[in-house]
């Protein structure tokens, strides 16, 4: 029995900040529907233009008329360039923003549904007020809502109460645990995942993620108080004084420290040469967004010092081929995820068993156990 499309045939319009992932989950889509569906590609042809000043255009080469449309972007990736008065120059978050704008301009209100999916949100660490000071986030999203954007999908974001800005509009704040936690035992196997380990959150703000964790894989939880001083601000933030821990014993036991995502890192490098006198066993962290902003030399160090095992970090915003390539570093792949995800919404199911990772992780862990892992 052929399913209805209540919101028109499905679109994806990946942007060229997410042509690798869009490329993934279009291919997974085409598998997941097999030989009842004769379309061998959901992907629009689109072109990004650059005018040698600076300015750009967004053109669609085929029809979105009557559609379901996904339009997919990485807001991190920093690997796509442009020439502007002779310079090359590198793209940053405002601009790819910038593009999904033209992106939903070129469409004009002529698709049937539109989704934005941005895996990292845009402007989500400017989520609030301290002072006078912009709130990008809530403004990005406002406007992404009245250019008629029906749903926004984003991963893990900063703030999940950024929502709060758009209360009409659908935002589906996804969480990546199920997978990452089954590539770190498909990895490093059961026993080294569950037994003897600590959780740790890195600060206040991730205690939850990491609550999660230790309750799903049956864990302690432990977190890592950060002193800053509040005098001075160092790149735009109020730096560390020092990190204090809170929790139990962590002598002889692995560690896992699980963020939303590294930046420079200097929080978790702090974090990790700090529990390393504790004498500790394997130290692992799971992060679902990692810039390295400042290079990845000092986590080479760290891993031939000992002090990290391996790092598992999702394909949802760009980390270059060459960090990819590091003896710690596991990738993640979310691309059939988020095709199970587009797939059944165009479909007009509901996702929220995709969405509710504990039932699907305490099956894959007795499967492990009957497998003797």
């Amino acid at each position: 029995m052929t399913e209805t499309m209540n919101h028109g045939e499905l679109g994806i319009i990946a942007l060229k900040s997410c042509n690798k992932l869009g490329d993934m989950i279009d291919q997974h889509i085409v598998g997941m529907r097999g030989s009842g569906h004769s379309v061998q590609s959901y992907l629009i042809p689109i072109e990004q233009v650059r005018f040698s000043n600076g300015e750009g255009k967004v053109k669609l080469l085929d029809s979105v008329r009557g559609k379901d449309i996904y339009i997919l972007a990485d807001v991190g990736n920093y690997s796509e360039t442009y020439r502007m008065f002779g310079f090359e120059n590198k793209m940053g978050p405002d601009e790819h923003f910038q593009d999904i704008k033209r992106t939903l301009s070129a469409i004009g209100g002529k698709a049937n549904r539109v989704t934005v999916i941005m895996p990292l949100l845009y402007a989500s660490r400017q989520h609030k007020r301290k002072g006078r000071e912009s709130l990008d986030c809530s403004m990005a999203l406002n406007e992404l809502q009245n250019m008629g954007v029906n749903a926004i999908i984003t991963f893990d974001v900063h703030d999940p109460t950024i929502h709060n800005s758009i209360p009409n509009t659908s935002f589906e704040n996804i969480y990546p645990t199920y997978t990452m936690i089954k590539k770190m035992i498909e990895t490093e196997g059961l026993p080294a995942v569950r037994d003897n380990m600590t959780v740790i959150s890195p600060d206040t703000g991730a205690m939850d993620r990491a609550i999660y964790y230790a309750n799903v894989l049956g864990l302690d939880v432990g977190m890592f108080y950060k002193r800053r001083d509040f005098q001075r601000i160092v790149n735009g933030k109020n730096p560390i004084i020092q990190h204090e821990y809170i929790g139990g014993d962590l002598s002889g036991k692995n560690v896992l420290i699980v963020d939303d995502m590294i930046a420079s890192g200097e929080s978790i490098i702090d974090i990790i040469n700090e529990i390393g006198k504790y004498k500790i066993g394997n130290t692992y962290v799971a992060s679902t967004f990692t810039f390295f902003t400042e290079g990845v030399e000092k986590f080479d160090k760290l891993y031939e010092e000992g002090k990290l095992t391996r790092m598992f970090t999702t394909n949802l915003s760009y980390v270059p081929e060459e960090v990819k390539k590091r003896p710690w570093f596991v990738e993640v792949d979310l691309s059939k995820f988020i095709a199970k995800i587009v797939n059944t919404l165009s479909f007009d199911h509901s996702i929220s068993s995709l969405l509710d990772a504990t039932k699907r992780l305490q099956q894959l862990i007795k499967r492990y156990e009957a497998a003797g892992d």
